[in-house]
């Protein structure tokens, strides 16, 4: 059901935007400015937080704002003020961007996990919702941060638009109309865990991005986050380390007939990815119906004779639908996907290629590390490392290509804040 245009709509007529403060300007930050001012009506971009002012400032140009209205503020009062005179803001300082009280929301599109947590508990502090185009962040402590929204009275939500978001959508369709949803999946493209930042430098200058966040996209560590975040959200697990992957190339309709049934329901339902299927890049939903007469007209309305019943959602919009997200948030307290408890599902650190002992280990989407989903009671069993805790972490030995890292493999450095929330988190959750 569609509600929040109106909504949003009398909130434009009352004069009454929401008022949102982004927390990074780049590639995906730019489209999300972009999206909110030239086409969301009763939301406005009050501030817009990023280490380098010109990103900042450069949002705002490329989305229609008179660069001589934009303001740089450096304390909360001049943040005030200019949202009380209704000019847009930007600022260095993205705790400062959390702690005004005009702001409704915050949208975290950083992809960085110490420094996005930060950000995150700053907004839950202040009462803020958070919105997050961050899978990574919250695949590695999302239980512990929500737990900590909930504690607050305020949400911590994935967006509409993404992956995970879309897939939670199309699951909340398929239950609501009376399916058992058995299977979330994701087309991919291209699956090869060797990619590097070099391999990847073309088509990211093509579309102006960076190589090690398009890096992360082809060797599986983002398809990894973004589907342990599903798992989070609904229960499902990994059939097995890594996920199935079928390289399918063909109508996502024909995968009814490549997944069983009876393994499926046996993990409770699992996520999954498939290369090369059609319609890319979209989602889709497995699922079955225990009602002979519905299944009866599930037939005749071309779904086929079951036991699974395919649902599809043939595209990703990502930014286009963030500020969804946000209306979600403020106006009707529904978040679009959050996990129901703790992890269910992790991403583990595994060697792109041979490890010598006293290699730090780089940053995701590198060269040295890919990530692999996995089920949370194995990687607790085993000791394995997260891989949104593996920068800056020095081996202890050697290690063979693919092999997947244990905490005993690793010096994990002092003081990070992400490491002391998983420590919470799984001190919390057991």
């Amino acid at each position: 059901m569609i509600i929040v245009d109106r909504a949003l709509q009398e909130r434009a007529d009352a004069g009454n935007p929401i008022r949102v403060a982004m927390v990074g300007a780049g590639f995906m930050g730019r489209g999300i400015a972009n999206q909110i001012l030239r086409s969301t009506p009763g939301m406005t971009l009050a501030v817009i937080a990023n280490r380098h002012l010109e990103k900042a400032r450069d949002a705002y140009v490329e989305a229609g704002a008179d660069p001589d209205d934009i303001e740089v503020v450096d304390t909360v009062e001049q943040l005030q003020v200019a949202i009380e005179r209704g000019r847009p803001a930007i600022t260095e300082d993205a705790l400062l961007a959390c702690r005004a009280g005009a702001v409704d929301a915050v949208v975290e599109v950083t992809g960085a996990i110490e420094f996005g947590a930060g950000v995150v508990l700053e907004a839950i502090e202040h009462g803020k919702h958070v919105v997050l185009m961050n899978a990574e962040l919250d695949g590695t402590i999302g239980p512990i941060l929500k737990a900590k929204a909930d504690d607050a009275g305020v949400l911590v939500t994935a967006c509409d638009g993404d992956q995970p978001g879309v897939e939670m959508n199309l699951y909340r369709f398929v239950s609501g109309i009376g399916l058992t949803p058995l299977l979330c999946g994701n087309i991919k493209g291209l699956q090869d865990p060797y990619r590097n930042p070099t391999t990847q430098e073309g088509f990211a200058k093509r579309w102006g991005q960076n190589p090690w966040m398009v890096t992360s996209f082809a060797d599986g560590t983002k398809i990894s986050f973004e589907q342990a975040i599903v798992a989070n959200a609904t229960g499902m697990r990994v059939a097995r380390r890594g996920m199935i992957g079928l390289d399918f190339d063909g109508h996502v309709d024909e995968l009814t007939d490549r997944y069983d049934v009876d393994e499926l329901r046996s993990h409770g339902g699992v996520v999954d990815y498939v290369v090369g299927t059609r319609p890319g890049p979209g989602v889709f939903v497995l699922a079955t119906h225990d009602d002979p007469k519905q299944r009866h007209y599930l037939n005749l309305y071309k779904l086929g004779e079951g036991p699974l019943y395919s649902f599809y959602t043939p595209y990703h919009l990502c930014h286009f639908e963030v500020p969804t997200s946000v209306a979600r948030a403020v106006l009707f307290d529904d978040p679009v996907l959050t996990p129901l408890a703790g992890p269910v599902v992790d991403v583990v650190t595994t060697a792109k290629v041979d490890l010598s002992a006293g290699t730090e280990l780089d940053a995701m989407g590198g060269y040295l590390t890919y990530g692999q989903a996995e089920n949370h009671d194995v990687v607790q069993r085993e000791g394995l490392l997260p891989v949104g805790l593996a920068e800056g972490c020095r081996l202890r030995r050697p290690l063979p290509k693919d092999a997947v890292l244990t905490y005993a493999d690793v010096e994990v450095p002092p003081g990070r804040l992400h490491d002391a929330l998983r420590e919470e988190q799984d001190k919390r959750f057991g």
